[in-house]
């Protein structure tokens, strides 16, 4: 019991020698702001300049000091009011930024009004071509003529231009056989055996045979020009004045220069379709 009591009085007394140094300890952490003034304090007085002044247990007299520490943590929080600033000056960079937007639409060219804004009804002409051709709307009459008009046209002049083909080929072909007659004429046949003779003649023959031949399917194709050329002039191409009337009597709205372009370049392609599905009862 004895040795136990002897124990105690010593940590008692080791504690009361370390509290001087804990108390400077504290006084050196008051450094981080108004460590003076926590420098009277006790050891948890240093430990409220460290961020913990809020809760400052230096209830030795000292507890004002704490309360000077978080009055200097306060006025030390310069950040809010800097930052106010700082969103004061982006407003006014927002404002500007604003002011030059508007100044640019303002600025901006206005757009050339859209072709499709002046054809109205014409807008029909994009549909697929059975559906206004076989339309009993006599809006549509004078269109349907004119592409009926033109795809007969279109099928006449084809057919001319074959003709004209056909006969190009086979005046080539004649004139290439009649140069291989003229040569097989020239043959020296000097010297020649009664056999040689017989093959020569029998390949004159045959060159000459093809040659009539070919004077008759050129006189055919003489003829199928002519007839071609009747067609032409029988199936003449529609004019633009007729396709303005056309257009005239579909539209809703006034026709001019760039709606005649448009329509003309639209029924180009329906044209070609009705062209090509009578191709085989206009060509002669």
């Amino acid at each position: 019991m004895t040795l136990r009591k002897t124990l105690l009085a010593s940590l008692a007394i080791l504690a009361l020698a370390a509290a001087p140094a804990l108390a400077g300890a504290g006084g050196n952490g008051g450094g981080h702001g108004n460590g003076g003034s926590h420098g009277g304090g006790n050891g948890n007085g240093g430990n409220g300049g460290n961020g913990n002044g809020g809760n400052g247990n230096g209830g030795n007299g000292n507890g004002g000091g704490s309360g000077k520490s978080g009055a200097s943590h306060g006025k030390s929080a310069s950040a809010p009011g800097h930052n106010k600033s700082a969103d004061a000056s982006a407003s006014d960079d927002s404002s500007t930024d604003d002011t030059t937007t508007d100044d640019t639409t303002t600025a901006a060219t206005p757009k050339e009004k859209n072709i499709h804004a002046k054809l109205g009804r014409l807008n029909s002409l994009q549909r697929n071509i059975n559906a206004y051709m076989n339309s009993k709307s006599k809006k549509f009459a004078g269109i349907q003529a004119y592409v009926t008009q033109a795809a007969a046209a279109k099928n006449a002049q084809a057919a001319l231009d074959a003709a004209n083909a056909q006969l190009a080929a086979d005046q080539s072909k004649l004139a290439d056989l009649t140069q291989q007659l003229a040569d097989l004429n020239a043959t020296d046949t000097t010297g020649f055996t009664p056999d040689q003779q017989a093959a020569l003649d029998a390949q004159i023959a045959d060159v000459q045979a093809q040659i009539d031949a070919q004077n008759t399917a050129i006189t055919a194709d003489n003829q199928a020009v002519t007839d071609a050329q009747t067609a032409v002039d029988n199936a003449p191409a529609p004019t633009d004045a007729s396709l303005d009337t056309a257009l005239t009597d579909m539209a809703n709205k006034p026709v001019d220069a760039d709606v005649t372009a448009w329509a003309k370049d639209t029924l180009a392609g329906k044209i070609d379709a009705i062209a090509a599905a009578t191709a085989t009862t206009t060509t002669p």
